[in-house]
């Protein structure tokens, strides 16, 4: 899904306004917070902290590597 919007002054920075068919599509509402992730060739827009993911693989493997230790931390 392709949608073109414009980015407008608001106060002293700038917006770009999001059709209602997306808020719905991807669950998003007014004061949720969203992240810029500047990739090749542009900006993406999304609701998904992309460190959290970083975490999680470094915590996963830490899992692994530590796995008995973990278990005997649990005791």
């Amino acid at each position: 899904m392709t949608k073109e919007t414009t980015i407008r002054a608001i106060g002293n920075s700038a917006g770009a306004t999001i059709p209602k068919a997306m808020l719905e599509h991807f669950h998003l509402a007014e004061g949720d917070k969203v992240h810029l992730v500047e990739v090749d060739g542009g900006i993406l827009i999304t609701p998904f902290d992309p460190t959290f993911a970083e975490a999680m693989n470094l915590y996963q493997e830490g899992a692994k590597t530590f796995r008995n230790a973990m278990r005997q931390l649990a005791k």
